[in-house]
């Protein structure tokens, strides 16, 4: 009891926008080709897996954690389960693992986050017997039909709250393109491989800013450009318990504290500030002693208002390029901001932090430590 929880390897597939070139692949198989790629990495048996939990979001409902498990080959006995708390969903199946090494109910959890926009089904509301004629594009996210608002709109209301330009937001949309393209090699390392796909980020390119102005608005100064894309794709991470990586003697990243809280569920961008600050102040740190931060880009307004709120190094954060680079399958984000800053960290060292809001007004963060 008490034992520390380690991430041992992780892994993901390339990124693609919806409809692009993963727009055939189910979740089952996106699933496994991260998750196998995840244990080869550790060189750990697919029978030594306790449980595997996978956050998904847009179905098809059922369990997609025990049917990936099944085609990944896992023993029967390994149960599975999914869940959803929308974006931090990738992050909140890696606080459910650390949960259950640290109570000593499992040694290995293969954890991860599934999503496809191509495939996504359809949904109808049911009323008095009959379906509606079009299907529903957005569940409820409070219970307040008049505040249950756009994340657009939302998002334009937290870029008004800290006024921030549309210019500022393009420019960060800009350089989120182009550390990812200056990172090109070394994202590869974190990526699977799938029959017939490149293993690369498909939506990443040479964003200008004469291209971002000639973008029309969706909603005041948010645009396509400083969107992150309904995307596809999966990620993983191994974690273990200390025993375990003992047998591996394996390259780790601790995972140190975490948290998710929630927050005002009309501006929900805004619900990444006070998980950051929670989970610094219950690891003991302050921000500087972060070396490498990854934080979702879901719109640019939503990443700069954490820096300029939390008053963070922008140099210190997505320094990869973020989901504004590559696409966002929202429940595989979370898990893809793990696998990157392991990543980031087996280089650096040091103390990482993850965050990511989710809509309803609630924010996780993480923070791992490579020892």
């Amino acid at each position: 009891m008490g034992t520390e929880a380690y991430i041992v390897s992780g892994a993901r597939t390339p990124i693609a926008p919806r409809y692009g070139f993963l727009k055939g692949i189910d979740i089952y198989t996106l699933g496994e080709s991260a998750a196998s790629c995840c244990l080869a990495k550790a060189g750990i048996e697919s029978d030594k897996v306790d449980e595997i939990i996978v956050g998904n979001v847009l179905g098809p409902g059922g369990n997609p954690g025990r049917v990936i498990s099944l085609q990944l080959g896992l023993p029967e006995t390994t149960p599975g389960i999914t869940i959803d708390r929308q974006c931090a969903s990738g992050l909140d199946a890696i606080l459910l693992a650390k949960s259950l090494i640290k109570s000593g109910l499992a040694e290995v959890v293969l954890v991860g986050g599934v999503e496809s926009y191509s495939l996504r089904p359809r949904v109808y509301l049911q009323k008095n017997g009959e379906y509606e004629d079009s299907p529903i594009d957005q569940a409820p996210f409070t219970p307040w039909s008049d505040r249950d608002p756009d994340m657009i709109k939302a998002a334009n209301d937290l870029a008004e709250k800290y006024s921030l330009t549309r210019e500022r937001q393009d420019l960060w949309a800009i350089e989120s393109h182009g550390k990812a393209r200056a990172s090109r090699d070394r994202l590869q390392e974190e990526m699977s491989t799938l029959h017939g796909i490149p293993r690369m980020d498909q939506f990443t390119r040479s964003l200008t800013m004469k291209a971002c102005q000639r973008i029309a608005p969706i909603c005041g100064t948010i645009t396509p450009a400083n969107t992150s894309v309904a995307a596809d794709g999966a990620a993983f991470v191994l974690v273990v318990s200390e025993k375990i990586v003992k047998e591996l003697n394996a390259p780790k990243v601790r995972i140190a504290s975490g948290v998710t809280v929630g927050s005002d569920p009309m501006i929900p961008g805004l619900a990444t500030i006070p998980a950051i600050r929670d989970v610094l102040k219950m690891e003991g740190l302050n921000r500087d002693c972060i070396l490498v931060y990854e934080v979702m880009e879901a719109f640019s307004a939503q990443v700069l208002a954490c820096l300029k709120d939390l008053d963070l190094d922008p140099t210190k954060v997505n320094i990869g390029g973020g989901s504004l680079a590559r696409g966002h399958p929202i429940g595989a984000s979370g898990t893809i901001l793990a696998v990157r800053l392991f990543h980031e960290l087996m280089v650096s060292g040091g103390f990482g932090l993850a965050s990511i809001p989710s809509a309803g007004g609630i924010g996780t963060a993480i923070i791992f430590e490579r020892e």
